[in-house]
């Protein structure tokens, strides 16, 4: 590195791209490293953006206790103290931690160490829960361990990828390009992807099953029947190397005996199951991707062992090209796995209920005490914050207010216990909620570690210290820990010592877990601070790492062997009703992440997908009563319900929704899909059932519909209670959209003084005005009585001028131009569908044509699959 570049790791999802930053005075310009073996030098658009997230709005850049700024020693000691009084009066389960995917593996590592070895409960969960924990316990069901056997070349070595409840498109985009990039090298490649709706992963897809919602793991058992059937399996590797494959046949045959029996099932056409059935039969290279869509149900871990059962049958595993990959959601939500992160675990892979286990850690920390037993999981942990067993609670960099089931319950929860937050944000919803605010570093600012969806370890390196007071999560907690009594045991003088401490502990693990970071154990700062990318195991046999496990056709399990589990697939707890006719489905969009707290800061990122909003099925919304960019009411089985914009679409399967869990509190009115979910876990794993949960639907009236452009945040509860949503149109420019029956607002309360120019038409009932000041456009607003408005892009730009001409003064109020498809395809070049639309009336043909009119596709390339089903007329 020279003085004005850094090489860190994208803070996103789990592909864990590696990021390049360079700087000036003046300006940050970020892109993607071609070397580091995640990405290859790809961004997608959240990653493109991250220099625009440097400047997070409100930060959170003091400490503080009951609402009021105190000192840092003011806020530790009273976090100790209340830890402390809470344990000496109720036990160590009384207090607990909640901690997040967001955190570095040296910030996770110190947390567990803290609760484990030295309070002494169990009591530590994490996000992580809530999204990848079904797939570690199915990992842990079949190969004996929490490890992904696989890596990103495997896809492109593939000669069948198979996407399963995978919308990769949107959710890792940068590896969706990978794929792409090898289907151009090899057109045989062939692509199946497994999902109810049809998203732009499915559309780009040879074939598409759109089974039914919640079928998967009859599917794969009919897939393990069938290769059973056609004699297709490898003996040998079953023989050799595998053990329970009867078991698992025998389970598989009475819910999936035959094609048609899973066709009716699944609700697919028996000739598309016989199709996927074959091609994977026929094909040695399988590459079967699975993420959210199976791991998010009260059976997850089950489906997930379906598919595994798969290639183990056919052997299609520690080879190029043939291997299960899981599709990690967070960024080091393995590297919190690795240090004993959920409840369940004891760092470096270790089981809590081993007393041998047990002791080993201890010993290793010279800790005074360790829990016996598992402490509560994320659900559990809320339930008993509820029921008022948890006394006093730390969060760490998670939004749980608004990303666990039933979140109202969670809201109402944390009112009544002693909360501590950790974070870099003051008006996340759970911040609001807490007792004590601590400032956090957060990225371009951490130092430390992550582990991706393949066992990659990637350094984060800061581009400048914290503002204000902030402070590093590891720093954070080992104050506490101090001021708790423990201070000997919490004595880092930076991140690479508690990095060595972690790789040590590992070592441990010598010939009983793959996990083993030994070869690191040793590493000094400065080695430390130029850890270039690698997979663990790295040991001093492999000390560059290990890109591919089970080249040897060794399991980590007692006797050397893979594990076939025996699946009875299980509906999902709660079906569709009478009176809620509806599946829900809540998931991610393309270019934004979790609660919004980085993502709804950059404007390029809130183009896309400005609103919350409900995707249904034209059949149904005709059923229903409901318009196309109208307003509509989802009420789910706990009593809550949100206001959201209809998105009618055909990729929609008719009788299901689909919302995106990102809005919250603080970017919308009634929008947090959770409130919707009951807390329906999977016994195994106890990730909850968020894919799935019965839901009905109606219109939503409103009186007025209108939006404001403006260059100060509005209070828009109070201006709009019925329906508000914000988001950042513009470098210091708020966009707000707002519905609400009764009177019209006073519009020049909220906006200000200054020239305004106006037009109305009584009889439609409809308003356009501008506010001016020195011939500058303030702010801007139209209304009327439905929720047909005109463009907003052309008032945005209008904005960012200095001066307006006699044209655009009058062409403000003038407006009628109805919005239509102006959300943006491309936030690289903030290219939107009109755009596209008009290019190929002009002629464009093909992507490479969009590109040369447009740009649209030619940077980050998230947007190539929107662009494809353009011209593909869909």
């Amino acid at each position: 590195m020279d003085s004005s570049s850094v090489f860190t790791t994208c803070p996103y999802c789990g592909v864990g791209c590696g990021v390049q930053l360079e700087w000036t005075t003046a300006s940050v310009t970020v892109s993607g490293l071609d070397d580091h073996p995640a990405n290859l030098g790809r961004l997608c658009s959240k990653g493109t953006a991250l220099a625009e997230t440097l400047e997070l709005p409100d930060r959170l850049l003091y400490p503080h206790v009951g609402g009021r700024r105190v000192s840092w020693g003011q806020a530790v000691a009273t976090v100790a103290e209340r830890f402390r009084a809470a344990i000496t009066r109720h036990g160590p389960d009384s207090v607990a931690f909640y901690v997040s995917g967001q955190l570095l593996t040296e910030d996770y590592y110190v947390a567990n160490k803290l609760m484990k070895g030295f309070i002494g409960s169990a009591n530590i969960d994490t996000n992580s829960r809530l999204c990848m924990s079904s797939a570690v316990a199915a990992h842990k069901r079949a190969f004996g361990e929490d490890l992904v056997p696989g890596c990103y070349e495997d896809i492109e070595q593939a000669e069948m990828v198979v996407l399963a409840g995978s919308n990769t498109a949107w959710c890792h985009p940068v590896l969706f390009r990978r794929l792409q990039a090898a289907r151009e090298r090899n057109p045989d490649l062939y692509v199946v992807a497994i999902d109810p709706r049809r998203t732009y992963t499915a559309s780009s897809a040879d074939l598409h099953l759109a089974l039914a919602p919640g079928s998967d793991a009859v599917l794969w058992n009919g897939l393990l029947v069938y290769l059973a059937e056609q004699d297709a399996m490898d003996r040998d590797f079953v023989a050799r190397h595998t053990a329970g494959l009867e078991a698992a046949l025998a389970a598989a045959r009475k819910s999936a005996p035959d094609i048609d029996a899973v066709a009716w099932r699944c609700e697919l056409s028996a000739g598309d199951v016989r199709r996927f059935y074959q091609r994977f039969a026929a094909t040695g290279r399988v590459v079967s991707c699975y993420s959210q869509g199976l791991g998010q149900s009260s059976s997850g871990t089950d489906k997930i062992n379906a598919l595994i059962n798969c290639h183990l049958a056919t052997g299609r595993i520690g080879r190029p090209g043939a291997t299960p990959l899981s599709l990690t959601g967070q960024p080091n939500a393995m590297g919190g796995r690795e240090v004993g992160g959920l409840a369940n675990q004891l760092a470096a892979h270790r089981e809590i209920e081993d007393p041998e286990a047990r002791r080993q850690v201890q010993d290793f920390w010279n800790a005074p005490a360790m829990p016996q037993r598992p402490g509560l999981k994320a659900v559990e942990l809320f339930d008993a914050v509820a029921g008022g067993r948890i006394k006093a609670l730390w969060i760490m960099a998670t939004n749980p207010a608004v990303s666990l089931p039933e979140a109202g319950k969670v809201r109402r929860a944390l009112r009544d216990c002693f909360v501590v937050v950790s974070d870099c944000v003051a008006n996340s919803d759970t911040a609001r909620l807490a007792d004590v605010l601590l400032p956090a570093a957060t990225w371009g600012e951490k130092d430390g570690t992550v582990t991706n969806s393949v066992r990659l370890i990637s350094r984060q390196r800061p581009l400048r210290p914290p503002p204000g007071e902030a402070r590093p999560d590891w720093w954070i907690v080992c104050q506490v820990a101090r001021a708790m009594g423990f201070g000997s045991a919490f004595a880092y003088n930076g991140p690479a010592a508690i990095f060595r401490e972690h790789a040590a502990l590992s070592a441990l693990n010598r010939g009983r877990r793959l996990f083993d970071l030994s070869a690191l154990a040793d590493l000094s700062d400065e080695r430390y601070e130029r850890l270039k990318p690698l997979a663990w195991p790295v040991t001093a046999e492999n000390p560059r790492g290990t890109l591919r496990l089970f080249v040897d056709r060794r399991f980590p399990t007692p006797d050397g062997r893979a594990r076939f589990v025996a699946v009875t697939p299980r509906p999902p707890v709660h079906p569709a009703a009478r009176s809620l006719p509806f599946v829900l489905n809540s998931g991610r969009v393309r270019d934004h992440w979790h609660t919004l707290t980085r993502t709804g800061a950059v404007p390029s990122l809130s183009g896309h997908d400005p609103e919350p909003f409900v995707e249904v099925n034209p059949h149904d919304a005709a059923a229903f009563g409901l318009e196309d960019g109208g307003l509509a009411e989802v009420a789910g089985p706990t009593g809550g319900a949100i206001v959201v914009r209809v998105r009618c679409s055909y990729r929609q399967r008719r009788g299901s929704l689909f919302v995106p869990m990102h809005w919250n509190g603080a970017f919308a009115a009634r929008a947090w899909v959770n409130d919707l979910v009951p807390p329906v876990i999977d016994p195994v794993s106890g990730q909850p059932e968020s894919k799935h949960a019965p839901a009905a639907i109606r219109p939503f009236a409103c009186d007025w519909y209108a939006f404001v452009l403006c260059r100060k945040a509005l209070p828009a509860a109070e201006i709009a209670p019925s329906y508000w949503c914000r988001l950042r149109a513009a470098p210091g420019i708020w966009r707000y959209e707002l519905a609400g029956s009764g009177p019209v607002p006073d519009w020049e309360r909220w906006l200000g003084e200054g020239e305004w120019v106006e037009y109305r038409d009584t009889r439609q009932r409809c308003y356009r005005g501008a506010l001016l000041r020195d011939n500058h456009l303030e702010a801007c607003l139209c209304l009327g009585p439905d929720p047909r408005l005109p463009a907003r892009r052309p008032l945005i730009e209008w904005m960012q001028q200095d001066h307006l001409d006699a044209g655009q003064r009058a062409g403000i109020v003038a407006l009628v131009e109805e919005a239509g498809a102006e959300n943006t395809v491309c936030a690289c070049f903030q290219v939107t569908e009109a755009m596209v639309r008009r290019a190929l009336d002009q002629g464009a043909e093909d992507l490479e044509a969009l590109g040369r009119l447009l740009g649209a596709g030619g940077k980050c390339g998230a947007c190539r699959p929107e662009l494809e089903a353009l011209l593909r007329g869909q």
